[in-house]
């Protein structure tokens, strides 16, 4: 198979986190019944006019901010004229000439290899209705239509579908830290169209291009720009042609399939919105947007690593929001950060997820967690300690010391208690130390089982082993 670079450029439409539409008052919601989020304006009746959310003007000077794009400070909407029956106007509001954010870039890391994705531009505008069909009839769900949206649109600077994946997994990450929106791509609030062509040489113009629709989830994109990889060297290698068009990507072959062919560009006949005034985006505005903006996960990152928590960690509590949130509050406290990440991630972690909750719909408060990281961190509790009261711990409001005492566990932290009862266990078992010192490695587990019945479970284990190991030598 001959040899052709990729060139791929990535457009993702956003749904924002408002509580109403975009140009109504309707709820922006999901998976209610259908058609029961619209009025008149998502439906498009005559006489209708539209009014802009602000706060849609916000996040997306937010999602601006956040992707590193200029600010426009005057725009104004466009209307995108096209007939389709999920567009009942028969023209979509959008920002064709004057798109709010541009000239940005999403810095992805590879193997330690950092390289920014470019960013041509960035615009706000409103979703259309769900089609779903069904054999030869199709059913329109207004519910989405005036959902805001900004679509994202890269310059056609990726290579592999390795890298767009890397971008679509940053974008995701940065979006939904900054609260723009929840990005679940499973519904539909995150969508990728992808754009493919290969050439022989970096000197080449670029090929024919091949655009890939709506596609549902971030290892689907990287499969589709493989398989359109794939297709369009077997159509080159034989010395074929083909014209521009679009495709989808279809789960069930695992393979992208031709929408239409594009044979003649588009003429949507775009001029301005006459019913809604230009936007003024001010200075004051801008300040007051990113005073609102969260520790970001490339910061939140940084902060873990310089607190000493294991690498593992860190990318374990970025991608948990909520535990990374929670741990946040602690960032000023003079406690052992390792322990306090190994506890969220351990077993409180496994409680979450087994009852189904979020570590603020338990009674770990702050100082309470502190209390625990405390007793972890200078062994008075142990990890088989922990599992016995956790569901104490997580469900009611009395102190981690009541909670102990009234379990009755008393460990030994004694340092020279738990070297007595070693000693006597290396006396009382000669053979077993002989064979340690002949490199059986059984030999210290039989010795420290020895230590945990003597002292009936009442000691921490890492502290006798190290204790157990000095004295061996």
């Amino acid at each position: 198979m001959s040899k052709y670079i990729p060139t791929i450029g990535i457009e993702v439409h956003v749904e924002l986190k408002t509580k109403t539409k975009i140009f109504s008052s309707s709820e922006n919601g999901y998976g209610q019944m259908a058609n029961s989020l619209v009025n008149e304006v998502d439906l498009g009746y005559p006489g209708t006019l539209p009014t802009l959310n602000e706060e849609v003007i916000n996040l997306g000077i937010k999602a601006a901010t956040i992707l590193n794009c200029k600010i426009r400070k005057q725009m104004f909407f466009d209307r995108k004229n096209y007939f389709y029956p999920d567009n009942p106007k028969n023209y979509q509001i959008t920002q064709n000439r004057t798109p709010i954010g541009y000239d940005g870039y999403v810095e992805i890391e590879d193997n330690g290899v950092k390289k920014k994705i470019y960013i041509e531009e960035m615009h706000i505008e409103e979703d259309t209705c769900k089609s779903t069909h069904r054999k030869d009839k199709t059913l329109l769900d207004f519910n989405r239509a005036g959902v805001p949206l900004i679509e994202i649109v890269t310059k056609p600077c990726m290579t592999s579908s390795h890298e767009a994946k890397l971008y679509l997994e940053k974008l995701k990450e940065l979006l939904f830290y900054a609260d723009v929106s929840d990005c679940k791509m499973e519904e539909g609030s995150m969508r990728a169209d992808a754009n493919v062509s290969i050439r022989k040489n970096e000197s080449d113009p670029f090929g024919t291009k091949a655009e890939i629709k709506n596609i549902g989830s971030i290892s689907n994109v990287g499969l589709s720009i493989e398989k359109e990889i794939e297709r369009q060297t077997k159509l080159y290698d034989n010395g074929e042609t083909f014209k521009e068009q679009t495709r989808r990507f279809d789960d069930k072959l695992g393979d992208t399939v031709l929408m239409r062919v594009k044979e003649t560009g588009n003429d949507y006949r775009y001029f301005p919105e006459p019913d809604i005034p230009f936007v003024i985006i001010t200075d004051e505005m801008i300040e007051n947007v990113k005073k609102t903006i969260p520790m970001l996960p490339d910061e939140r990152r940084e902060v873990y690593k310089n607190l000493g928590v294991s690498d593992i960690n860190t990318t374990k509590l970025v991608q948990n929001r909520s535990l990374s949130d929670y741990f946040n509050e602690l960032l000023n406290e003079k406690i052992n950060f390792q322990v306090a990440s190994n506890l969220l991630l351990g077993d409180i972690s496994a409680y979450l997820n087994k009852n189904e909750k979020l570590i603020t719909d338990t009674t770990l408060s702050k100082d309470r967690f502190l209390e625990l990281v405390k007793l972890m961190d200078d062994k008075t509790l142990t990890s088989k300690n922990l599992k016995d009261i956790l569901d104490d711990i997580l469900e009611s409001d009395k102190s981690i010391k009541d909670i102990i005492k009234e379990k009755g566990i008393e460990n030994i932290t004694d340092d020279k208690e738990i070297r007595e009862v070693i000693k006597t266990i290396i006396e009382a078992n000669p053979e077993s130390v002989n064979d340690y010192k002949n490199g059986h490695d059984r030999a210290i587990k039989f010795l420290m089982g020895q230590v945990m019945k003597e002292t009936k479970g009442k000691v921490n284990p890492g502290l006798a082993m190290e204790i157990l190991t000095e004295e061996l030598k």
